[in-house]
């Protein structure tokens, strides 16, 4: 545990101090005893600590007191209480207080040795889990969504405006093109970020199973309901439902979908009892709601139920200056996955990747990238690798494909570049080091692009 954050204990008592100190000395922990409780408590605010111990009974202060200020500036700490007499009233105080854990004097070693490491391996789960949460938040920022293209900029426009809005919100696009990445970024900068985000493929499931999955069911419902099940909206309680392929749901599911979105209550299958649950509603589809709607399959009710924000997705197609931005972070994921050093594809490469129709956007193209990658032997992804995958130009093309790669290219080193200069507040050397490009090359590419250091 070497380099671990020391424990904190709080006991006027010296022998007593002297002997918690002699138990945890094998731990591997580094301990901070302190005798005056007025002086822990100022200098808890200045050090970290993993676990705190405290008598109850000290003079000027009690261990409560050390509780209430301990919990006050960083409630996820535990702290365990000593105490000579754990009167029902003390225990109470103590747990309502938020204490992790009670002992009684006298103990024996081997009890106070594992209440303790209880203590810290709740606490090392409780940061293992907010630091998953932490890099979760941290994926479904807005700047993490890639691209530069006007289309995709007016994508996350919207988002970042109906995320604080608990507004219903309905996706459209083609299938590949990120309408689940959206809904999550939605989700995760929404005030329901810390509750569940539930997402389900209305058209990847069986229509028949459908109502059960949403809303659960009692035992005996029917054939096979050997216990109860909790539907996906009880499970998304306070956070987010995401219903990916809307449009594919039975006319049954419907109706019952627009009930609940009306009353914001429900009843699981086979139960006469209603549920009543607090989730916002994220749908999308990769087909034209309002031609199914012309032929019947979809209802109109629910469709406006549905749709309180629309956000259109253009496929990849319409957004190519997006695909040199693309490529370069799926490249730098096979890197970090596969501990390999790709440098990119080169231009003629790219060429095929800019004429491709793309039918499959952008979960496409990172299939085609990481396929190449997988059968390069050059640091470069060259033009006879990506045509096993994307075929050959037409006649007449290529020097149209050309002109598109430049102009591509170019947009998105100048939008690089503006966005790392105003990073760096126009230091030209931190930016160089952050690009992991020289100092010249970087002083070359503000002259081309016009870019001006100070207003970056």
């Amino acid at each position: 545990m070497t380099g671990a954050r020391p424990i904190m204990i709080v006991e006027d008592d010296v022998a007593m101090s002297r002997l918690i100190s002699d138990i945890l000395s094998g731990e591997g922990r580094s301990l901070r005893i302190f005798h005056d409780p007025y002086r822990a408590v100022a200098e808890f605010g200045n050090e970290e600590f993993s676990l705190v111990i405290t008598d109850i009974k000290m003079p000027g202060m009690d261990g409560i007191e050390v509780l209430n200020h301990i919990k006050r500036k960083a409630p996820h700490v535990p702290v365990i209480i000593i105490t000579g007499h754990a009167t029902v009233d003390v225990s109470i105080q103590a747990i309502r207080k938020g204490a992790d854990d009670l002992i009684t004097k006298p103990f024996e070693s081997e009890e106070f040795l594992y209440r303790v490491r209880k203590a810290l391996k709740n606490t090392a789960l409780l940061e293992e889990n907010l630091k998953l949460k932490r890099e979760l938040f941290s994926k479904f920022k807005f700047e993490n969504i890639i691209g530069m293209s006007d289309g995709i900029k007016q994508v996350l426009q919207k988002v970042e405006k109906v995320a604080q809005r608990d507004l219903p919100v309905l996706i459209i696009g083609e299938s590949g093109t990120g309408k689940e990445l959206i809904a999550q970024a939605i989700h995760y900068n929404s005030p329901r970020k810390e509750h569940p985000f539930i997402a389900i493929n209305c058209g990847a499931l069986p229509q028949s199973l459908l109502e059960s999955e949403l809303f659960g069911y009692r035992k005996g419902a029917f054939t096979g309901a050997t216990g109860d099940k909790t539907g996906l909206i009880e499970l998304a309680h306070e956070g987010t439902l995401f219903l990916d392929e809307v449009v594919n749901l039975t006319p049954e599911v419907q109706k019952a979908l627009l009930r609940f979105l009306q009353e914001k209550e429900f009843m699981r299958v086979g139960e006469g009892k209603t549920i009543r649950v607090d989730v916002r509603v994220i749908s999308a589809t990769n087909a034209d709601p309002r031609k199914a709607i012309n032929d019947g399959s979809f209802r109109e009710d629910l469709y406006y139920r549905l749709n309180g924000i629309t956000i259109p997705i253009p496929p990849l197609r319409e957004r190519t200056v997006d695909i040199p931005i693309l490529v370069a972070f799926f490249v730098s994921i096979h890197n970090k996955k596969f501990g390999t050093d790709f440098a990119g594809f080169t231009p003629d490469a790219m060429k095929y990747l800019l004429r491709y129709h793309w039918p499959g956007n952008v979960r496409e193209l990172g299939n085609v990238v990481e396929a190449a990658l997988a059968l390069s032997t050059g640091r470069y992804v060259d033009s006879d690798t990506v045509r096993q995958f994307v075929g050959v130009p037409e006649a007449g093309e290529d020097e149209g494909a050309h002109g598109d790669f430049q102009e591509a290219l170019g947009r998105f080193e100048r939008e690089y570049f503006t966005s790392l200069l105003r990073k760096c507040r126009g230091n030209v050397e931190d930016g160089a080091r952050q690009a992991g490009i020289n100092v010249v090359t970087l002083y070359r590419k503000i002259k081309k692009y016009h870019l001006k250091k100070d207003e970056a």
